[in-house]
Formats: structure tokens, C-alpha cells, sequence
């Protein structure tokens, strides 16, 4: 293995082979924003989403995807000018990874690809041991999903931030009240339809534990860019909190809970998750 993932690895849980596939997943996606990084990618996008608030702000759960967004609107950005650099990248340290752009079955403002391996592969590469042998199945892949949104609405603010492991580089991202603003749409747009997407609630606990105000100039901008506000509207904070309350009424608890559960190590803060608990601690939500 090599001696930085080995590095990096120290810092995991091993004790389940879910928390093996995880410290993967959670390593590789730090190789792909060194490489990004190196590629000049953080020139014209910057990151944001749950793996963005995992890495650069402690968050205590496991997020899948990248999510990025470019800084001003290109709809002619391509994708695909990465994928050989990110290919080159993964296999510097080894890895076996190959990118595929996703197809697009409609017409959309974000651009996807996946970065794929062998899961029992690069399992037993990072864990040497054979406890995995007919765990895993020889066909099972490790994906990590890139979204880029080309169009994105305005008035985000951004920061730049550091990290040092593979090796040093430097990241754009949304910095915290607008990471919220995206939260909260999240929150009040996304269709669960029968799965209610539990992580998003646990995002915003996080995010109002840590007194994060919310970026209310672009979470008006992502509204209306959405259809739920015309144009031209702006809620107030007041106004925001009416809308999350009525949000937080609906949802079916129980299955929010079992959407998260799989992602976090402890479950305890979720046996407080109602329409109460959530409409108590709307109220301290303010904004920049």
C-alpha cells in the first residue's frame, strides 16, 4: 500500500467492513480534490455539499458524493477535460479507477460522472488481512459521484481553505452561511417522495449547533432559481422560518431516521428528531 494512504488511514474505524468501504471512499475522495486542485479546477468552481461540511468543518457522518459549482454560469463547461488528469491522479497512488461522464436523460444544469473500482480490490489492498474473503461480492463497485452545477444562483460567498494530506493543496468552497443557504433548499425543496432524506435534517442540526447563520441573499437566489419563489420575491428570515416549520410537520420521522442511521456512528441525538424538536430549534436560524 502506499505510504500515504497508509497515513491517511490511521485516523479510521476498521471494525466493519462498512466502515472499511467508508475510510475508502472517504480517502479517494481526497485524492480527487488534490488532483482537482493540481488541475487548476479550483480556478472557475469551488466545492460545497455534505462532503464539503464533512472535510472542512467536522461533520460526524459519512457523505457519498462531491458536489462542486462553478462560480459564474458556463454552459459550455466540460466535464470530461478531468477525467484523464483524475484517472492519473488515482493511479499515481496505485488505485483502479476509471471516470464515466453520466448520460443525461434530460435537459439540466448539472454535469455528472462517476469515478469506479473494484470494491474487493481496493479493500484488500488498503486492509491486507482475508477476513473480507466472501464478504464482498467480486462484481460490487466503489463509486464516488461528481456533480457540477453550471448555472448556479447568485450571491454565494467563498473561501479558500487548505489541506495537507495527500499532499498539500488548496480548495475553493462556499464558506458556511452559503453551505447552509444550500442546506436549507435542500431541506425545503428536494422531493423525498418514500424516502424521506434524513441526512439533510441531520446537516441542519449540525449547522444550528454551530450557530451557522444562513446566507439568505443566495438562499433566496436558489428558491426562486428552483421555481418555489417567482421572481422577483424575497422571504424574510421570519418569513424562512414559517416555511421550515410547515416543512417539518410532514415528515415521516421514523423514516428520516432510518435514512441516516447508516451513515453516523451514533444514533442517540436522533431519538429527539419530531415536529417539535425541530420547530424549537428553528427558532435561533438567523442570517447574514
Amino acid at each position: 500500500m502506499d505510504k500515504l494512504i497508509e497515513q491517511m488511514l490511521k485516523k479510521y474505524s476498521s471494525d466493519t467492513v462498512e466502515e472499511r468501504k467508508n475510510s475508502v471512499k472517504e480517502i479517494i475522495q481526497e485524492i480527487v480534490l488534490s488532483g482537482l486542485s493540481r488541475a487548476g479546477f479550483f480556478d472557475s468552481a469551488v466545492f460545497y455539499g455534505g462532503t464539503a461540511l464533512r472535510i472542512f468543518y467536522g461533520l460526524d457522518r459519512f457523505s457519498e458524493d462531491l458536489d462542486f459549482s462553478l462560480m459564474q454560469p458556463n454552459p459550455n463547461f466540460d466535464l470530461t477535460q478531468y477525467f484523464p488528469i483524475l484517472e492519473k491522479e488515482v493511479r499515481a497512488f496505485g488505485l483502479n479507477f476509471k471516470m464515466e461522464e453520466k448520460e443525461k436523460t434530460f435537459d439540466s444544469n448539472i454535469r455528472s460522472a462517476f469515478l469506479k473500482g473494484n470494491t474487493k480490490e481496493h479493500l484488500l489492498m488498503f486492509y491486507s488481512n482475508n477476513d473480507l474473503q466472501g464478504r464482498i461480492s467480486a462484481n460490487e463497485l466503489i463509486k464516488i459521484k461528481f456533480e457540477v452545477d453550471i448555472n448556479p444562483p447568485a450571491y454565494a460567498t467563498f473561501e479558500r481553505k487548505y489541506r495537507l494530506l495527500p499532499y498539500p493543496y488548496e480548495v475553493g468552497l462556499y464558506d458556511q452561511p452559503s453551505l447552509f443557504a444550500g442546506k436549507i433548499h435542500a431541506v425545503i425543496c428536494r422531493g423525498w417522495k418514500n424516502r424521506v432524506k434524513g441526512r439533510d435534517l441531520y446537516d441542519y442540526v449540525f449547522y444550528l449547533s454551530h450557530n451557522a447563520p444562513v446566507n439568505l441573499k443566495h438562499l433566496n437566489e436558489r428558491l426562486i432559481q428552483s421555481g418555489f419563489l417567482p421572481t422577483g420575491n424575497q422571504l424574510s428570515i421570519q418569513e424562512l422560518k414559517l416555511v421550515l416549520f410547515s416543512r417539518f410537520a410532514e415528515i415521516d420521522y421514523e423514516n428520516a431516521k432510518s435514512d441516516v442511521e447508516p451513515f453516523i456512528k451514533n444514533n442517540r441525538s436522533l431519538s429527539l428528531w419530531n415536529k417539535e424538536f425541530f420547530t424549537a430549534i428553528t427558532e435561533q436560524l438567523n442570517c447574514i
